[in-house]
């Protein structure tokens, strides 16, 4: 069966502070606070829909930090679809610095199985002037709790922040490799109206990463978390037309994730000398290996390369063979 997340936005409910980048509004298209009731619609809408193996997913805010009794409302509205094995858990989001033994004992009591952890960034100096309000030891102490209570951990990584640069992202990686997380999400920063980025961006004081740039950084990343065995489960921020609408620059693209493995599969042939070659591929992954309006080809022209493209379908699908 296929797996689905039953999306629950809690929109910018319990967070502490103001992060530079942050307009939930913006990112989720919700601004009222759910209730059980929104849960318990969700669910029965989704279930509608057979053969998916779902989890029920609190998003959009600092879920552990929001008032306790509306918490529970919701995990209650959540747990009974866990007990008659309608859903197979509950995913939550939330901060570092709001996850302690006794919130984890919680948590497991209503049949939460992963928790997301916001790290943004290992390197404290890019979290204090992103105005995160953590540390990166936050994230590291908060990592080690929820994999002892037997959780699956996720986290979150953001690149192109402001006082960010690609090597700090890059260590960032080796950081969260080390944290041996179960899955990780990487969002490139996006300038959104209203947003201290934006102050930041509109003064000339912080230039964003675009798409591209932001592509090119993540097909180093990519590889990185891929070789260690973690599983990405999310590239770029949803498309929606409220981002769109209200982005002023920044790394966002509607096939982001196709923008990145176009970038691995170039940088497969850049990494031998430059020459003439042979370079096969699945047919579904033409597109790919020739880039954005062939941006790859001219790419590869320009450093010295000749490639004759020949289509194996015998290969998988983004594999490439060289000769």
């Amino acid at each position: 069966m296929k797996k689905g997340n039953i999306s629950i936005f809690v929109p910018h409910l319990g967070c502490p502070c103001q992060c530079s980048f942050c307009n939930q509004k913006t990112i989720t298209g919700k601004t009222e606070q759910p209730t059980a009731y929104d849960v318990d619609k969700a669910v029965q809408t989704a279930l509608k829909r057979k053969n998916f193996d779902y989890e029920i997913a609190f998003f959009g805010g600092s879920f552990t930090a929001i008032d306790r009794d509306y918490m529970e409302s919701l995990l209650e509205g959540a747990y009974k679809y866990v007990k008659s094995n309608d859903v197979n858990g509950i995913r939550i989001s939330t901060r570092p610095d709001c996850i302690d033994e006794e919130i984890l004992s919680l948590l497991k009591k209503y049949g939460v199985t992963s928790i997301e952890l916001g790290a943004q960034s290992m390197d404290n100096d890019v979290l204090e002037a992103n105005r995160r309000g953590h540390t990166a030891e936050d994230v590291v102490k908060a990592s080690e709790l929820i994999k002892s209570y037997g959780f699956e951990l996720g986290l979150q990584m953001m690149t192109g922040l402001y006082k960010d640069t690609c090597e700090k992202s890059i260590e960032t990686t080796r950081k969260i490799i080390e944290l041996k997380p179960d899955t990780v999400r990487i969002y490139p920063t996006v300038v959104l109206k209203g947003t201290y980025l934006a102050e930041l961006y509109l003064s000339g004081e912080y230039k964003p990463l675009n798409a591209d740039e932001s592509a090119e950084l993540c097909a180093v990343l990519v590889p990185m978390l891929e070789k260690a065995g973690i599983k990405i489960i999310r590239l770029g921020l949803h498309s929606s037309e409220d981002v769109k609408k209200n982005m002023l620059a920044g790394g966002f693209h509607d096939s982001f994730g196709e923008l990145v493995k176009s970038r691995i599969m170039v940088n497969k042939i850049l990494e031998l000398p430059p020459a003439d070659y042979q370079v096969f591929v699945n047919s579904r992954s033409l597109s790919k290996l020739k880039g954005n309006n062939k941006s790859n080809i001219y790419l590869l022209i320009e450093r010295g390369y000749n490639i004759k493209i020949i289509i194996d379908n015998s290969l998988d699908v983004d594999e490439l063979r060289i000769k």
